[in-house]
């Protein structure tokens, strides 16, 4: 199915402007805008993916990861194809870096009453566009969004924050929680690595946490390329900026696409980000992609002790009761059952 895109302007005879993402691509007449998806036909922008669906799965919403979001619930989980960074260490590089080809265009898609129908049929709390970049499969997300929000599902984005002003804000009314990309503070290591720039995700940042959409951050620690203790200090300084109760998550880089012949993050180097991320003042921090002793369960800010328990995925012990400490009282940061 083709659906013709949101978000862009004709320019000359046969030119369009796509204002999805910031990269505001200027596409010419049968070509395609930096994402892959989003070809121009005789001066109308078509996104020729709607409805294309790359993978689908039900997820426990720690894999997204979400930890302060409805802990221990499932989230129906959906992606397309293609995205709008070209991150050289991207672990799903086999659906977001290799584009179908145009004639699949024609075969079979799904509807977005259909996924809701699956979600509902599941018993998922949530819809969550992710895997690959959501903002390229935007049209079809938004479409599902509102029907989710209609049903009583809630709406997670998992999500590079490379979407413009204009895209984050026709999907805040239906957006309930997300999880941002933070892969560096260097705006040259976005260049060079994810061919994007840094200040526009920290504006997104801002503005999903300013209009009460739920935040955590994910930094993927890649050996001597974010990994200073100089560069972990100016991120967590940047969270804690915001609001002390983001939860950072912490990840492991393992070899992977074109980044393949690197090795594996130290796990020395995962303790120092989460001492760093603490010394700050940041109260959540969680280490993924490898086990630890501390990275998985979430601590009282107050009283110290385990409030939640995990074991991967999996949540084996809860005792935050409507966003309350079971055993001391303090308020927990997030989104809980009951809250």
């Amino acid at each position: 199915m083709k659906r013709e895109a949101l978000l862009y302007e004709k320019k000359g005879a046969f030119g369009v402007r796509c204002f999805l993402c910031n990269h505001f691509c200027l596409i010419e007449n049968g070509k395609t805008g930096f994402c892959g998806v989003r070809r121009n036909e005789n001066g109308k922008l078509i996104v020729v993916t709607y409805g294309k669906l790359a993978a689908c799965s039900i997820d426990p919403i720690e894999k997204k990861p979400l930890f302060h979001f409805f802990p221990g619930s499932t989230s129906y989980s959906i992606a397309s194809f293609g995205c709008n960074f070209k991150c050289r260490f991207c672990q799903n590089w086999q659906i977001s870096q290799q584009v179908p080809r145009f004639k699949d265009a024609d075969s079979a898609c799904i509807l977005p009453d259909k996924v809701i129908s699956e979600a509902k049929d599941a018993g998922t709390l949530s819809i969550s566009y992710t895997y690959t970049e959501p903002t390229v499969f935007f049209e079809f997300a938004l479409d599902c969004a509102k029907l989710a929000r209609e049903k009583g599902l809630y709406n997670i984005f998992v999500t590079n924050g490379y979407m413009s002003n204009q895209a984050l804000n026709l999907i805040i009314p239906y957006l309930d929680a997300a999880n941002v990309d933070l892969k560096s503070f260097s705006d040259s290591f976005y260049r060079r690595v994810c061919k994007g720039s840094l200040k526009p995700v920290l504006d997104n940042i801002e503005l999903m946490k300013k209009s009460g959409i739920w935040i955590e951050i994910t930094t993927l620690i890649i050996p001597g390329m974010n990994d200073s203790e100089k560069e972990l200090e100016a991120i967590a300084s940047f969270i804690v900026s915001l609001d002390i109760g983001i939860p950072w998550h912490i990840s492991r880089f393992y070899p992977a696409f074109e980044f393949n012949g690197l090795n594996a993050t130290e796990p020395q180097t995962l303790k120092t980000a989460y001492d760093i991320g603490k010394s700050k003042g940041l109260r959540y921090i969680y280490v993924g992609n490898y086990p630890t002793e501390f990275g998985e369960d979430t601590f009282c800010p107050n009283c110290a002790k385990p409030i939640i328990k995990r074991q991967g995925f999996a949540v084996s012990a809860n005792h935050i009761k409507d966003g309350i400490c079971c055993f001391c009282g303090a308020s927990i940061d997030g989104i809980f059952n009951g809250t």
